[in-house]
């Protein structure tokens, strides 16, 4: 993603880390994230789409399964299809599973509590336009904040996942052993990409640790990556 190149930020209603990506984006590659709204039936062509963390429409029903229905979703899956990057963090990556662009679905937290605190990650596959900036197995710390980050996919898809490298971030311990998933996801996931490699959602917030100010710069990364793919 060149100096060029064009980069949107969705917003919905219930949306709280748009600003966050969008600040993100800016110090890590220079870029300025135009915001686009949810009822948008019609967006120019962007090189990446950030669907943000947050809880769209309140999360009734089920996390991402309204936003889903948004109008600015179908140009989200027509912008995919063409090869445009899609991120989805947290809440985007529940609206991601609910569009189908990624498999699985992301359930209640194994405690069924919230949980809000920092986590290690361990980068899985580091051949992805998201995570070149890293190296394969490193351990990055990243913060989440989610009720409904338990995720779930069958046994034949998670196969197909883990055959295709396309588990691209698992939690685990401080010095990046064993498997610690504080939501009691499937196989410790913490992030997936899509077959084609242009669609990534992960539950924790890049944005939230990618400058100093912020404790921490281990979410710059990915964006990093995003610039130089």
């Amino acid at each position: 993603m060149k100096k060029n190149r064009k980069v949107a930020v969705v917003v919905f209603p219930g949306s709280n880390c748009d600003r966050d990506a969008q600040r993100a984006i800016k110090a890590a590659t220079g870029l300025e994230a135009q915001f686009v709204w949810h009822k948008e039936s019609f967006m120019e062509d962007f090189d990446l789409i950030v669907l943000p963390g947050g809880f769209s429409f309140g999360d009734y029903l089920r996390t991402g399964a309204i936003a889903r229905y948004s109008p600015v979703m179908a140009e989200v899956i027509r912008q995919a299809k063409r090869g445009a990057r899609v991120l989805g963090i947290c809440n985007g990556f529940q609206i991601l599973t609910e569009t189908g662009l990624l498999p699985g679905a992301l359930l209640r937290n194994r405690d069924l509590l919230f949980l809000s605190q920092d986590v290690w990650l361990r980068v899985e596959n580091n051949a992805t336009a998201f995570t070149s900036a890293y190296e394969r197995k490193q351990v990055i710390r990243l913060p989440i904040a989610h009720g409904d980050g338990n995720y779930f996919i069958d046994d034949e898809g998670y196969k197909k996942l883990e055959g295709e490298g396309r588990i691209v971030f698992r939690y685990c311990a401080p010095d990046g052993s064993g498997t610690v998933a504080p939501n009691g996801a499937r196989g410790s996931i913490a992030g997936i990409i899509n077959e084609e490699g242009n669609v990534l959602g992960l539950m924790p917030h890049p944005e939230r640790l990618s400058e100093p100010i912020l404790g921490g710069v281990d979410g710059k990364g990915m964006f990093k990556s995003l610039l130089s793919a």
